[in-house]
């Protein structure tokens, strides 16, 4: 996957928020007022000791979505961001995204994750298939200039809808990619949620890009996929590129060359003026969380919790720990 590098998605960020810089601060007096120079500010001192970055900065709210994925990464930049001063009020479970844009316009949530092809396709409202990841979040960038938004670094990980088998019938039959079911549709039971079966983005695209229809499909509620690719029932199923269970390795996603299925690296979506309010180390923080999450990485976080159970805060301050993020006797 060629993905925009983080320096060229700064420069790109940053050539946007100047055009914006004089409407901004002209407009910064709604809750995220920049800050002038206090005893608190980042230029100051305690004890002789520099203030953290965030000391003194108006209140951010983290939004994210309602399922595992979106509660780890709200847990991961918000951490990240309260470690370096940042007053951070995180705001989960705040819906699919069209509650989260109203809550981004209306102020109620500053900033929150997003999937490039989510951001391109349902709110930039881009009916084109981008070719790569760096087109996709050049395009899903200008609007979100146009309309006082940024679109911060993007994940290295992607989280996009797939076709996934057993490992041993990828083994048994030769897939690797969404083509070579061509080679056993005939045969081939694919289980999936209604909406993807019959979602013009789904199934259909699949069908029409690769050129074959499974025998039969089966209804699966979200969850079930992976329970019924091991008994059998289904041979192939829709699942997700960063699902927990992946991280064991019996099972095998097929590859979507013509990348149907689009791009789904998380950018965080920020208002432009809470960028400026919030000064240059907010960006970064969250860049540098950003810059950790590989594929890999993603799926040990989600299984971590819809595995093994465990508190989406915890995995989250287990991780930034490691990588030296949030020091090790934060509470």
């Amino acid at each position: 996957m060629r993905l925009v590098r983080p320096t060229v998605a700064r420069r790109l960020r940053q050539a946007a928020a100047a055009a914006l810089l004089a409407a901004v601060a002209s407009a910064c007096g709604s809750g995220h007022d920049a800050p002038g120079p206090s005893a608190s500010s980042p230029s100051s001192t305690t004890n002789g000791a520099a203030a953290l970055p965030g000391a003194g900065k108006p209140q951010v709210t983290i939004g994210d979505k309602n399922f595992t994925e979106q509660f780890v990464l709200g847990e991961l930049y918000g951490q990240a961001l309260a470690a370096q001063g940042y007053r951070v009020e995180l705001n989960p479970n705040i819906g699919p995204t069209e509650v989260t844009i109203p809550a981004l316009e209306s102020g109620r949530v500053d900033m929150y994750p997003e999937y490039l092809t989510v951001w391109d396709r349902q709110i930039a409202g881009e009916d084109q298939s981008f070719r790569t990841a760096g087109a996709a979040y050049r395009g899903g960038q200008r609007y979100a200039t146009a309309h006082g938004l940024q679109l911060l670094d993007p994940t290295p990980f992607s989280d996009t809808d797939a076709i996934g088998v057993t490992r041993s019938y990828a083994v048994a039959y030769d897939l690797s990619s969404l083509g070579d079911l061509r080679r056993v549709a005939t045969t081939m039971t694919l289980g999936a949620p209604l909406q993807f079966r019959q979602s013009p983005t789904g199934l259909p695209a699949i069908e029409l890009a690769y050129g074959f229809a499974p025998a039969s499909s089966k209804s699966l509620d979200v969850g079930d996929q992976y329970r019924a690719l091991d008994q059998g029932t289904v041979q192939a199923a829709d699942v997700n590129t960063t699902d927990g269970q992946l991280a064991g390795g019996a099972y095998t996603l097929l590859r979507d060359p013509r990348k149907v299925f689009g791009w789904g690296n998380v950018v965080p979506v920020v208002s432009a003026k809470v960028l400026l309010a919030e000064g240059p180390a907010f960006a970064t923080t969250i860049d540098k969380v950003s810059a950790l999450l590989t594929t890999p990485v993603m799926r040990r976080l989600n299984a971590a919790v819809d595995v093994s159970n465990e508190d989406p805060a915890l995995v989250a301050k287990q991780f930034l720990r490691s990588h030296g993020l949030v020091p090790a006797t934060a509470s």
